[in-house]
C-alpha cells in the first residue's frame, strides 16, 4: 500500500487530521523506515471464533470469546462482549493491543493501562464491546519491548528503539479486529481510539465508522516524552 492510498476522506473527515502532514511528519524524521501508517497489513491467517464463556467483572457481565488459528493456543485474541450490547445497531468499540506493563502493572512509561481501564468505564456504561488483541509492543513482544526499554533509558524514542532493533515503528495488523467485529456480526461502531491508523483501518472495511470516541489521559513526567512522540510524529490525538 503506497501513502496515498492511505489517505481517506472519511478518516479526515472524522477525526479532522490531515494523515498526510503526519506522514510527511513521519518521513521526514524516521526516513529508514516504511510509513506506519502505509503498514497495515492484511490478515491472512485463518483465524477462528474457538469458544466463547460468561465473564463476571467489575464493570458488569461479559460473554468471551477466544479467536485463534488452532484451539490449543495459549495467547488467542479476545473479545469482551457486554451481556446488553445490541449488535443490531451501533455498538461502542475499543481495539486494544495487549500490554501487559501498562495493563497488568501500571506501568508509568505508557498510557495503556489508563486507556483500557477508561475504554472499559465507557463500555460498561454504553454496553459495548473490548476486542484484545495480543499484539503486545506494538507488535514486536514482550522481550523486545524491554529492550526498546533499555533504548528509551539512554535517549532513544519509542520509534526510534523498534527501528534500532530492525522493526517497523508499528508492526501491528488491526484486520485481526475486522475480522473478529465481522464474526460478532457488528456493522456499525464507534471507535474508542486516539489512533488514527485504528480509524483508517475501519474506514478500509464494510464496517461503519459513526464517531470516534477520544480518550483524554493526563501524562505523567514519566511519559511526557513517549506521548509527545505519539502526538507529532505518529499523529494520535491527544
Amino acid at each position: 500500500m503506497n501513502y496515498e492510498t492511505c489517505l481517506t476522506k472519511s478518516a479526515a473527515k472524522v477525526i479532522k487530521f490531515s494523515l498526510l502532514e503526519s506522514k510527511n511528519t513521519y518521513k521526514k524524521h524516521y526516513p529508514q523506515a516504511n510509513c506506519y501508517l502505509c503498514n497495515t497489513k492484511k490478515n491472512e491467517t485463518l483465524l477462528r471464533r474457538q469458544v466463547k464463556a460468561n465473564l463476571p467483572t467489575k464493570w458488569g457481565n461479559f460473554n468471551i470469546f477466544a479467536y485463534s488459528e488452532q484451539h490449543d493456543n495459549q495467547q488467542p485474541h479476545i473479545a469482551l462482549v457486554h451481556i446488553d450490547a445490541d449488535v443490531t445497531g451501533v455498538v461502542p468499540v475499543r481495539i486494544h493491543s495487549e500490554c501487559i506493563t501498562g495493563d497488568l502493572f501500571g506501568s508509568r512509561r505508557c498510557d495503556c493501562g489508563e486507556q483500557f481501564e477508561a475504554s472499559m468505564n465507557i463500555i460498561q456504561a454504553s454496553r459495548g464491546v473490548m476486542i484484545y488483541l495480543r499484539q503486545e509492543g506494538r507488535g514486536i513482544g514482550l522481550i523486545n519491548k524491554l529492550e526498546a526499554y533499555n533504548l528509551q533509558d539512554v535517549g532513544y524514542d519509542t520509534i526510534e528503539a523498534n527501528v534500532h532493533l530492525g522493526f517497523e515503528p508499528d508492526e501491528r495488523d488491526f484486520n485481526i479486529a475486522i475480522d473478529i467485529l465481522d464474526d460478532l456480526n457488528i456493522k456499525q461502531i464507534e471507535l474508542i481510539t486516539n489512533n488514527p491508523e485504528k480509524i483508517s483501518a475501519i474506514d478500509h472495511s464494510k464496517i461503519k465508522l459513526v464517531k470516534r470516541i477520544p480518550l483524554i489521559i493526563p501524562s505523567k513526567r514519566e511519559n511526557e516524552q513517549y506521548l509527545k512522540v505519539k502526538q507529532d510524529i505518529m499523529g494520535h490525538l491527544l
